[in-house]
C-alpha cells in the first residue's frame, strides 16, 4: 500500500529540511514502503517554499503545495487531503514533534485490518519531552471532556498526528474546519462512523525552533463549534451518516484481514464497547489528571 504523509507548513523554513530528511530516512531507505510527502506550504512569509523545492529536486517522492489566503492549519490540511494518491493518509507535523517511527507503527497497525490509527501521548509506553504547561493541563481536561461526551476511550483525540485509510478519508469528508479544530473533525467523523479505530503510544516534543501557531484563547471558539456539530450528529443523525457510509465500503471477503481481538486497542463501535472497560479507561484518565506526576507517559519538561 502506498504511504501518502501530508505536511501543514507556515514558516517552517527552520525545521521542513530536517522533518522531511528523518522521514525520507525512516519509510523508504530503511522500511523500503511506497510513499509521498506532500508539503503544504501555508503562505508562509520566509524561505519555507524555496527549502521544500530543493528537497524536490533530490526526491521526486516529495510534492509542494502552495496555498493562496486565507490561510490556516485546517485548510492546509484540507488542501493536502485533495492531493494525496496514496491508500494511507498520514498527518504529520513540521515542527519536528512527531517521531517517523511511529509513522510505521501507524501503517503496520493498518495493514493488520484497522482503518484509523490514533497516537496518544498519555498511553503506558509514549514518551512526551516539552510540553507547555499550560497547553498540557488544558489538552487532559478537553480531551476527557470529549471522552465523556463520546464515550470513548482514546484518549488524545486532538492531536494531529494520526493515519486514516485514504478511503475512510474520503468517506468522512468534505470537512468543514479551517483551523487546528480540524483533529476533531477528522478523528470524531471516523468515530461516528464505526471505523477499526487502534490506539497506540507514541514519542512527540515540543517545538525547539520557531513559535507554535496554536493560540489557545483564539482556538476555543473553533473546538467547540466542531465539538458541538460531531456531538449532535452522534446524537441526532449518526444512524443517517451510518447508513450512507456503510453503503461505500466494500463488502468483506474471505481474503479480509481479520482484526485480533485479544490486543489492547480499542475498536471504534462505542454503544457495543464493553461499558466497564470504558469506565475503568475513564477513571484512569481522571486519575492521571489528580496526579500528574504518576501518568503513565513519560512526561519531561
Amino acid at each position: 500500500m502506498k504511504l501518502s504523509i501530508v505536511i501543514p507548513a507556515y514558516n517552517e523554513a527552520g525545521n521542513i529540511a530536517a522533518c522531511v530528511k528523518e522521514l525520507q530516512d525512516v519509510v523508504g531507505v530503511r522500511e523500503g514502503l511506497d510513499y509521498e510527502i506532500i508539503v503544504v506550504n501555508d503562505n508562509s512569509t520566509d524561505e519555507t517554499a524555496a527549502v521544500v523545492q530543493q528537497l524536490i529536486d533530490n526526491d521526486s517522492s516529495v510534492r509542494l503545495v502552495n496555498r493562496t489566503p486565507p490561510g490556516g492549519f485546517g485548510r492546509a490540511i484540507r488542501s493536502g487531503l485533495d492531493e494525496v494518491s496514496g491508500d494511507i493518509v498520514v498527518i504529520y507535523m513540521a515542527d519536528l514533534s512527531d517521531d517517523p517511527n511511529d509513522v510505521i507503527a501507524y501503517y503496520r497497525k493498518i495493514e493488520d485490518g484497522y482503518d484509523c490509527v490514533f497516537g496518544s501521548r498519555f498511553r503506558t509506553g509514549s514518551n512526551v519531552q516539552h510540553y507547555p504547561w499550560l497547553k498540557l493541563v488544558v489538552n487532559r481536561i478537553v480531551n476527557r471532556c470529549i471522552q465523556l461526551m463520546f464515550w470513548t476511550p482514546y484518549n488524545d483525540l486532538t492531536n494531529a498526528f494520526k493515519a486514516y485509510r485514504t478511503s475512510v478519508i474520503r468517506d468522512c469528508g468534505p470537512y468543514q474546519a479551517s483551523h487546528f479544530n480540524i483533529t476533531l473533525e477528522l478523528s470524531l467523523s471516523a468515530l461516528i462512523r464505526r471505523y477499526r479505530i487502534a490506539e497506540i503510544p507514541i514519542s512527540w516534543s515540543g517545538r525547539q525552533w520557531g513559535a507554535s501557531n496554536l493560540r489557545l484563547q483564539e482556538m476555543g471558539r473553533r473546538y467547540l463549534s466542531t465539538l458541538l456539530m460531531m456531538f449532535f450528529q452522534r446524537i441526532l443523525v449518526a444512524d443517517d451518516i451510518r447508513a450512507e457510509c456503510s453503503t461505500s465500503r466494500p463488502h468483506p471477503s474471505a481474503n479480509d484481514v481479520t482484526v485480533p481481538h485479544d490486543e489492547v486497542e480499542f475498536e471504534a463501535d462505542c454503544e457495543e464497547r464493553d461499558l466497564a472497560h470504558v469506565l475503568e479507561e475513564l477513571q484512569r484518565v481522571q486519575k492521571d489528571l489528580q496526579s500528574p506526576a504518576q501518568q503513565p507517559a513519560t512526561v519531561k519538561s
